[in-house]
């Protein structure tokens, strides 16, 4: 779907397809008949853009054989779709009964990591619609925080100038310009927004920068404004940003929060849980209440039932719930947070990104009751996604495009 922001550039607004994965071009093509096309349609609209997740041994295919990328552009054109963005964060296995830590293999100190978005950077330049010359893609925001130190730092600093590199030799040999977005997560290296600048002022390219994923953000319980502020005056790039919501808990020390919490504990992803305690500060304030560092843990069931975290200020946990269907009380969702970041970046008089991407990857790991009980019902509410992202957008001036 695409929008004509008041001063009259385009943005993009895409879903991302990690929500049915695929591990091969096969499997991709067959996403497209069984659920990108039935989403289109529901919309009623003749296109509409998909952030498509391409695994190792899809993108090994496409970039190796020409014929296949061809096909591939083909059946995109044919079913009414378009791709400006790709998610190449997950590696394989994404569609594993368990995922958990094995996404962040291999981090960006690994050289398949490097191989393999070079590989989805030659993709997109190809996949790009005729009158399109950006593409993005988000990426692993350098590795997993227990195994990455100073060496392997510095070997994923030296991997993103190569990859820098390559990206301007494809700008030149295509015409197409393709950027890099470190996607900062709970739990890695680069956690926060915050934690992006350093890495990044590093490598000192504007060809990589960083994808905003407000779930991520929220999260973190990270302001919005302080955040893109700090991005913007060290003149870190946002590349793109994936619209999502994390689940919030505003009481967790209730038994019917926890009771509420747990069933959302599942074996197949990491649910990096947050809070951001509050204690007394002090006589001399009157006993006002002030924040303290933020705590956390790797999943929601060790903040459950590890006692792991403080349960006096609320929790959020990293699950991505659907936008337009707030969890049941006693819980509900940073859909706030969205629409706050939302605004700070394309609700001013210039675009702070021309890349937005719908990614709630998690409806089949919702408590049973409410996922999706077959295809149609998904389409359904992959479509009801992009239909309040897409009134978001005009509500802050933006102009659907045909």
């Amino acid at each position: 779907m695409r929008f004509r922001h008041p001063d009259g550039s385009t943005v993009h607004l895409a879903y991302c397809t990690n929500v049915h994965p695929a591990e091969t071009l096969d499997g991709v093509l067959a996403q497209l008949r069984d659920h990108c096309e039935p989403v289109r349609k529901r919309l009623g609209r003749d296109r509409i853009g998909i952030g498509l997740w391409l695994a190792k041994d899809a993108a090994h295919a496409l970039v190796t054989d020409p014929a296949a990328l061809r096909g591939l552009r083909t059946e995109l054109d044919r079913r009414g779709l378009e791709v400006v963005t790709l998610n190449g964060f997950p590696y394989e296995g994404f569609g594993a009964e368990e995922v958990k830590y094995r996404v962040y293999k291999p981090d960006w100190a690994d050289p398949e990591r490097l191989a393999h978005t070079t590989a989805l950077a030659r993709v997109l330049a190809q996949l790009l619609p005729d009158d399109v010359t950006e593409g993005t893609i988000s990426t692993l925001p350098l590795g997993w925080r227990t195994t990455f130190d100073a060496a392997r730092a510095e070997e994923a600093r030296a991997a993103l100038v190569t990859l820098a590199q390559r990206l301007d030799a494809l700008a030149e040999l295509t015409g197409k310009s393709i950027r890099i977005g470190l996607e900062p997560e709970p739990g890695c290296t680069v956690e926060t927004t915050g934690d992006a600048i350093a890495p990044l002022a590093a490598v000192g390219h504007d060809r990589i920068g960083i994808c905003v994923d407000t779930c991520h953000l929220a999260t973190s319980f990270e302001d919005p404004g302080t955040a893109l502020d700090a991005l913007a005056a060290a003149d870190i790039p946002v590349v793109k940003s994936q619209l999502s919501a994390a689940l919030h808990a505003e009481h967790p020390h209730l038994p019917e929060v926890r009771a509420a919490l747990a069933a959302f504990d599942e074996p197949r992803f990491l649910h990096q849980t947050r809070t951001l305690p509050r204690e007394p500060e002090g006589p001399t304030t009157g006993g006002t209440l002030v924040a303290t560092a933020l705590r956390g843990t790797d999943d929601l069931g060790e903040a459950l039932t590890r006692q792991a975290l403080p349960d006096s200020a609320p929790w959020r946990a990293h699950f991505h719930v659907p936008l337009h269907a707030t969890p049941a009380a006693p819980l509900t969702s940073t859909l706030p947070v969205l629409k706050d970041t939302l605004t700070r970046l394309v609700g001013g008089p210039h675009p702070r990104t021309r890349h937005l991407e719908v990614e709630t990857y998690t409806w089949q790991a919702l408590p049973p009751e409410l996922r999706p009980r077959a295809r149609p019902q998904l389409a359904d509410g992959i479509a009801a996604e992009l239909t309040l992202a897409r009134d978001l957008l005009t509500d802050l001036g933006l102009k659907e495009l045909p």
